[in-house]
């Protein structure tokens, strides 16, 4: 009996063995967890593309969006931790959401943290018709609601809906939430009119600021961005705490072999820093910092530390 249960645990090691080392050797699905056309989606796509090419394996980009980036991040979660679903994680889904939807996941224990993938600042934007062309101005118009102003947001719990509300306390303002499925829908509504104002990645929001359908307020940059020279951060105009950007990486389910999660992180960083992808990062005004995964572990738990107690202060429980 004890030399079959040795057999089968050999047998089970060597099958192991060949499954990392032969990873990939089928389709790898990498969920984003918020609508198209967004920040995290541009980087999904990116790293697809690269990594489709680099591992001679086609990396499937899906979309899951809802509840601050929540329902797909859940979804990976619960998924088999054998390299083949990813999710593009980030501080919005997987640092803010966490304290406002606690029973979803632990986004430490339910999660291998592959590799870091940096991002844009946040922008503040309203519609170019309304009487707000600085931050002071749009405090006071915020002050001249009596329902409070309305802003738009990816989702609850995103990086962009908890910058809102701390804005909103540190001004003593009130500031009504809605929240998207995504920063491509809440742009587009109030570049509409449909919505006054919002917060969200300067990625979603650039293209409707470059053809003056949206004003362009402030940014969460620690120093201006060279597309926007005229924009001022939100540090310069006297919030400094407010300096930060909307970062995503690659996680997947805990668990993960580890020689899959090195591979991955190896080829994302050399992925992330081919000429196609600078230029791609260049164009959208987002920055690339490279990690190992360890390094990147250790900046998590810090953005937890850091924002942890923002998220449960200002969030609505």
């Amino acid at each position: 009996m004890k030399n079959l249960l040795l057999i089968c645990l050999f047998f089970a090691q060597s099958i192991f063995a060949q499954t990392t080392n032969t990873w990939p050797n089928k389709p790898v699905k990498i969920i984003v967890p918020y609508g198209a056309a967004g920040s995290s989606d541009t980087l999904a796509r990116i790293i697809a593309n690269q990594l489709s090419k680099s591992l001679n394996q086609t990396f499937i980009v899906e979309n899951k969006p809802g509840a601050g980036g929540t329902i797909g991040s859940e979804f990976v979660a619960k998924s088999a931790p054998d390299g083949y679903t990813l999710v593009i994680s980030g501080i919005g889904s997987h640092i803010i959401a966490p304290f406002q939807y606690a029973n979803k996941y632990d986004p430490v224990k339910d999660f291998t943290h592959i590799a870091f993938l940096g991002g844009p600042p946040l922008a503040m934007v309203v519609n170019p018709n309304l009487p707000i062309t600085d931050l002071k101005s749009f405090v006071s118009y915020a002050k001249s609601q009596p329902n409070g102003m309305v802003y738009g947001s990816p989702g609850i719990g995103t990086h962009g809906n908890i910058i809102g509300q701390y804005f909103a306390e540190i001004n003593n303002i009130s500031l009504v939430h809605v929240g998207y499925k995504g920063g491509g829908t809440v742009v587009n509504d109030i570049a509409g009119g449909q919505l006054p104002a919002g917060i969200m990645t300067l990625t979603s929001a650039k293209t409707l600021v470059m053809g003056n359908k949206l004003r362009l307020i402030a940014v969460s940059s620690s120093k201006r961005m060279a597309n926007f020279p005229k924009a001022p951060t939100f540090e310069e105009l006297g919030y400094p705490k407010l300096t930060s950007t909307t970062w995503f990486s690659v996680s997947g389910p805990a668990g993960m072999p580890s020689s899959i999660v090195e591979k991955l992180n190896s080829a994302i960083n050399q992925s992330m820093q081919t000429p196609a992808a600078k230029e791609k990062l260049e164009f959208e005004d987002m920055e690339f910092t490279p990690m190992t995964t360890q390094e990147f572990n250790k900046f998590f738990l810090n953005e937890i530390t850091t924002w942890g107690p923002i998220a449960v202060k200002v969030l609505p429980k």
